[in-house]
């Protein structure tokens, strides 16, 4: 039986595209990321066996994080050129011993089935198939300031990916020739003389390079939203701790929403108390049907002794986006006597938007009482109590 090996060069840096120093391909369509939208198309191929990916070594959480739940492969880092890193690929798949592999860069998010088929197809005949498009347009040479003459577009394509090979082939190819410098895989094996077919690509199958081509990206994705749902989901979070009194040497302050408040008491807890981020914790985790701050973080370990809660809630707001959840709003409501809350509600609330990189106006801060009625009226303790809501996108896999 034929095996077939997708591998996903993912490991450049994309700098034209300008994404404020995150890498292009971890960037967000619909939902999810560019390389995620590129390793489903070839995941959900009946006849792609496995997924590899070629990726940089500063990326690894972000590509941990785009590839949640999918079943691939280790990824391979790869090297200071694309030609370096399909190499390192192709060596890593030794073991495996593929029968055909198919190159594909990640930030070619709409490659269709179809195009999928056609390279498959085609390699049954042919030693190594590449999708093109016919050049529709007038080239011209430049150069010295002027055109120095007018190329003959009849025989022009433009080559696309996934790239089929034997593997064999490729990666003999790569090796042969690793001192020499190409634009594409297809172009070492013309060089070791092995032939090249051409299937019909797709204007859609384009690289994402500039910011036009993001933009367009994201229209597109709009179009083909039939195969992306979002629904908005609500959890409900409440914490209480009670009050101690100081000790000799501690500071006078207790922990809200990750701020320091001035109070003459501090709060009975294994890590710093704040009750405010313990509800807005269990209230996303929630959300996302992810149990609560006890299974994530429990008291009985002790690495959590005395933590900042700002750190678990930047935890939580890191699995939120693995489950390609976005905070839609979170409602908190305080519940003490003391201390007074009235004028420190902006500075949380400013605090806590920082944390989850959301805008302020997303995050609602209450503080009321109870009238001095039970334990909290009495002084001996604190509550709180949050609701968050986010939108969540699921990929119809």
């Amino acid at each position: 039986m034929i095996k077939t090996v997708a591998l996903i060069t993912t490991s450049g840096r994309g700098t034209r595209l300008n994404s404020e120093g995150l890498p292009k391909q971890y960037l967000r369509l619909a939902g999810i990321s560019i390389l995620r939208h590129s390793i489903l198309a070839f995941i959900n191929h009946p006849k792609i066996d496995n997924v590899i990916c070629v990726i940089h070594p500063d990326d690894v959480s972000l590509y941990e994080e785009a590839v949640v739940g999918l079943d691939l492969l280790n990824p391979v880092f790869g090297g200071q050129t694309r030609q370096i890193s399909v190499r390192k690929g192709l060596e890593a798949l030794r073991e495996i011993n593929p029968d055909r592999v198919l190159i594909h860069d990640a930030v070619r998010p709409f490659v269709s089935k179809q195009i999928i088929d056609g390279v498959l197809e085609k390699l049954n005949t042919h030693p190594a198939v590449i999708p093109a498009i016919a050049v529709e347009d007038t080239i011209k040479k430049f150069s010295d300031g002027k055109i120095e003459w007018t190329l003959e577009r009849q025989d022009l394509w433009r080559a696309q990916t996934p790239q089929g090979f034997i593997y064999e082939d490729i990666i003999n190819s790569h090796q042969a020739f690793k001192d020499l410098s190409f634009t594409d895989d297809a172009a070492l094996n013309e060089y070791a003389g092995i032939p090249v077919a051409i299937i019909p690509g797709s204007q859609n199958n384009f690289k994402i390079t500039t910011k036009e081509d993001f933009d367009r990206a994201k229209f597109l994705a709009k179009m083909f939203n039939q195969k992306i749902t979002q629904e908005i989901r609500t959890g409900i979070g409440f914490d209480v701790h009670a009050f101690r009194d100081k000790k000799d040497g501690e500071d006078n302050f207790i922990k809200l929403c990750g701020v320091n408040i001035e109070f003459d008491k501090k709060i009975k807890a294994h890590s710093d108390g704040d009750v405010a981020i313990h509800a807005i914790i269990d209230a996303l985790l929630g959300s996302i049907s992810c149990g609560d701050i006890g299974d994530h973080f429990p008291d009985s370990d002790n690495k959590y002794k005395n933590i900042d809660s700002c750190e678990l809630l930047k935890s939580v707001n890191h699995l939120l986006a693995k489950n390609s959840a976005e905070i839609v709003n979170i409602d908190i409501s305080i519940i003490c006597e003391k201390p007074k809350l009235l004028k420190l509600k902006k500075e949380m609330q400013k605090n806590l938007a920082k944390i989850l990189e959301i805008d302020q106006s997303r995050i609602n801060i209450k503080a009321t009482t109870t009238e001095k009625l039970g334990f909290l009226g009495r002084q001996e303790g604190i509550a709180a109590q949050a609701i968050a809501s986010v939108k969540i996108t699921i990929y119809n896999e």
